[in-house]
């Protein structure tokens, strides 16, 4: 945890932490060529939402296309780049905007690496096709050379105990003792109504998924940016590991947001969900809304359930 520290409004080599209340585009003209190790963002989708001003796709993708373009430029060799998106949405019809996006990257040299599906159980509920439940961070390297610290992340292994059967290594441990690698289908709970880091922002991050980010494609005093940083997340999850960070945010009641939650973070009072904890059960949980309260069974499926207590651990999403 770094200690309590001056929140700068512009970018300085000499600074820990910067929240600049203005376009991203102004900021990061004063950035040094191949500063930055990571850049991470969640850009608006240019469906209409409050703090967005819907543009056409066309021009969307322009504006998009002069961002990336910064973002290269000040992206370090070793550097990465992730951009989390979902779907634009035109009358009913859908156009994943990662596929949109995906030619200005490549046109800029970079190379993707991973498309990850970031899945989550809540959202808006569709009348005319089915609900949509994952959105997509395409991760991009300048280079052939960049950091990926694995170990870093890996989360528990589904059989530790289980043993190579034939072959030179019979007998012995098959599994990495340190983890699995997670893959790329992330279950991390999207930040809801009872969710513990809710703010008033509509489509706000969970520090965890970016914490993931963070610690596998930067090292401690690296530099992390966010062009788009709504309530300052990134920069919790960057400065949380020892990682210098920046971002810029247009709307001013998020950037006081942002800022305050910064401030609890350096003083460790944020609440957050932690990294890597089982997504919610609300039957393991006991919760009696997870019953049907239509059934007139005396002894219905669900209530099977609640028999005999479980003896699993409980856990909570919040």
């Amino acid at each position: 945890m770094f200690q309590i520290m001056d929140i700068a409004e512009s970018f300085s080599a000499n600074d820990n932490v910067v929240v600049f209340p203005g376009d991203c585009l102004s900021l990061l003209k004063t950035v040094p060529d191949e500063a930055l190790q990571l850049i991470v963002t969640s850009p608006p989708y240019n469906i209409g939402k409050e703090y967005e001003s819907r543009l056409r796709l066309d021009r969307y993708i322009e504006q998009q296309s002069m961002i990336i373009r910064e973002c290269v430029r000040c992206l370090s060799y070793r550097g990465s780049i992730c951009w989390q998106v979902g779907n634009y949405v035109d009358k009913g019809s859908i156009i994943p905007l990662d596929t949109i996006l995906y030619p200005i990257f490549i046109n800029q040299g970079l190379k993707l690496r991973n498309r990850i599906a970031w899945h989550f159980e809540h959202g808006l509920h569709c009348s005319r096709r089915f609900s949509g439940r994952y959105e997509t961070i395409i991760w991009f390297t300048k280079s052939d050379d960049y950091v990926f610290n694995l170990d870093a992340v890996r989360i528990p292994q589904k059989y530790p105990g289980k043993k190579y059967f034939k072959g030179p290594k019979t007998g012995n441990y098959s599994c990495n003792p340190l983890g699995k690698n997670p893959g790329d289908l992330w279950i991390i709970p999207n930040v809801k109504s009872n969710h513990v880091e809710k703010t008033d922002h509509p489509c706000q991050f969970p520090v965890e998924l970016i914490e993931r980010l963070v610690l596998s494609m930067s090292n401690e005093g690296d530099w992390v940016f966010d062009p788009f940083l709504g309530t300052g997340t990134t920069i919790i999850a960057a400065i949380r590991h020892k990682r210098k960070a920046a971002g810029a945010e247009i709307v001013s009641r998020y950037v006081t947001l942002a800022i305050d939650r910064i401030r609890q973070e350096m003083a460790g009072t944020l609440k957050t969900r932690p990294m890597n904890r089982p997504v919610y059960n609300p039957v393991e949980a006991g919760n009696s809304l997870s019953l049907d309260p239509r059934s007139t069974s005396k002894k219905n499926d669900q209530m099977v359930l609640f028999d005999k207590p479980s003896t699993k651990r409980r856990y909570s999403t919040r």
